[in-house]
């Protein structure tokens, strides 16, 4: 088992998709699927803590394609559907025997389509899932002007729009309105994160592709597809899906149940680490019998940046 991870390639839809693999070499696999604009580093503390929580996990990380070590897929437009697709030959090359699939933020989007395609996890997880229309959310302002400004680097040429679509001020922009936690050090790491690894797409047209994908879908669109038990875990104050959508997609999934974070928003994978990681260690570990909806206390601030750095 370790906790270090080691990084491999698997060939998928003619392309290599870049993965890392935590913990134990074999036994229950859990596939970590990251959000729009990331890499397979915003989930790492998810990951880390995780095979120390449950030594017996095996964790898969992959890149989505376009994104982080991972290539665009050649001659794929990188919608919703192709995703959902990559994801199903993944897992089965990776875990050809079964696994437990957890998708964040736009990675929720993808679990749920590529559920609606055949994907058959033993369990799903969705940590911020995209739970209503962009434009409906607390942010919507902040979404229109996301939308403009993907819109104007479409317009450009390729140097140029990369050199709009990787401006560290926008960037900036971007990690202050997302970022909810009060404390000082855990905002700059938070940060550091996203000016590190916010902008390791592969060219400019895959990730308009993949935004228009993020912003043109929800995941009740698929909620007849959630067959297995499934734990939704949500931020009270995420300003990309209202709290009153996340409780609505829970009851529209069977077998599901609701975690609120307090005081977090949409970058529960950042700044509530220990707690997610309790309430995945718990559910992958019981039945899906417990309650429906519970408010899960805060575990010490500055917690989630010592457990993922």
């Amino acid at each position: 088992m370790s906790y270090v991870p080691t990084s491999f390639s698997v060939a998928t839809l003619g392309a290599d998709t870049r993965a890392w693999h935590y913990g134990a070499q074999d036994g229950p696999t859990l596939v970590l699927v990251h959000g729009f604009r990331g890499d397979h580093h915003g989930l790492e503390g998810i990951a880390r803590d995780l095979v120390v929580a449950a030594p017996e996990l095996r964790v898969i990380v992959p890149d989505l394609p376009g994104f982080g070590e991972s290539p665009a897929l050649p001659g794929r437009n990188h919608d919703l559907a192709m995703y959902g697709e990559w994801l199903r030959a993944f897992t089965s090359s990776v875990a050809p025997d079964g696994f437990a699939i957890l998708g964040h933020s736009f990675g929720s989007l993808v679990v749920a389509s590529s559920l609606a395609g055949g994907l058959n996890p033993a369990r799903t997880i969705l940590i911020n899932p995209i739970s209503a229309p962009a434009l409906e959310g607390p942010q919507a302002l902040m979404t229109q002007l996301a939308i403009a400004y993907y819109r104007t680097a479409d317009l450009l040429p390729e140097r140029a729009a990369r050199g709009l679509l990787s401006n560290p001020l926008i960037v900036r922009v971007m990690s202050e309105v997302m970022a909810k936690t009060r404390d000082r050090e855990l905002r700059a790491w938070i940060h550091a994160q996203h000016a590190s690894y916010f902008s390791s797409f592969s060219d400019p047209s895959t990730l308009l592709q993949a935004f228009r994908a993020s912003v043109s879908h929800t995941v009740p669109e698929f909620a007849a597809a959630f067959t297995a038990p499934t734990l939704l875990i949500a931020g009270d104050r995420d300003d990309i899906t209202p709290l009153a959508k996340q409780l609505e997609l829970q009851r529209r999934i069977p077998e599901s149940r609701l975690r609120i974070l307090p005081g977090t928003g949409h970058l529960v994978h950042y700044e509530a680490v220990a707690d997610a990681v309790a309430e995945i260690a718990q559910f992958l570990r019981t039945d899906s019998s417990s309650a429906a909806t519970s408010i899960t206390p805060r575990a010490a601030a500055g917690s989630a940046k010592e457990n993922s750095a």
